[in-house]
């Protein structure tokens, strides 16, 4: 905000009036899990790289294209929605935090006026809502398992 905002004048720092209010907002929430996101997939794509299946797959002809997207990109992926789900909980936190800072309206914000308020049928049922969003994103992360690797598939 001070650099964006203040000293350079680009952006502004509060509303919801344009495009231009969303930048800081969304560089605030996505930079640390982008950051995060990119370092674990490198790492797992790296792993999964040096495994012996690959080393089949192009022994046996097939071509590099092929298995790294086939093979690699598909067992890389594992590990790495498992993180995202994780990264979703990060940032229906950080959400909070950021409707507070930048003034929006929102159930982060909500929910910080309510323990201010010390209104608790107001702060349980955002707790149970942020609860069930979670699980949500736990169930969508069990169903790209079974998407992305057929043998994780439930019976």
């Amino acid at each position: 905000i001070q650099v964006f905002s203040v000293e350079l004048g680009w952006l502004p720092t509060v509303g919801a009036d344009s495009w231009q209010h969303y930048i800081l907002p969304s560089l605030t929430l996505g930079a640390a899990v982008a950051a995060v996101m990119a370092r674990f997939t490198r790492a797992s794509f790296v792993d999964v790289l040096s495994e012996d299946y690959m080393r089949t797959a192009r022994a046996k002809g097939v071509s590099e294209t092929w298995v790294v997207l086939k093979h690699g990109l598909r067992n890389a992926m594992i590990p790495v929605v498992t993180m995202m789900g994780l990264q979703f909980g990060f940032l229906l936190g950080g959400s909070i935090v950021v409707e507070k800072v930048f003034n929006w309206p929102g159930l982060g914000r909500l929910l910080v006026d309510s323990v201010e308020m010390r209104d608790y049928p107001v702060i349980q049922a955002e707790i149970l809502l942020f609860s069930l969003e979670f699980i949500l994103i736990n169930l969508v992360v069990d169903v790209l398992y079974a998407a992305i690797n057929p043998a994780i598939r439930y019976k």
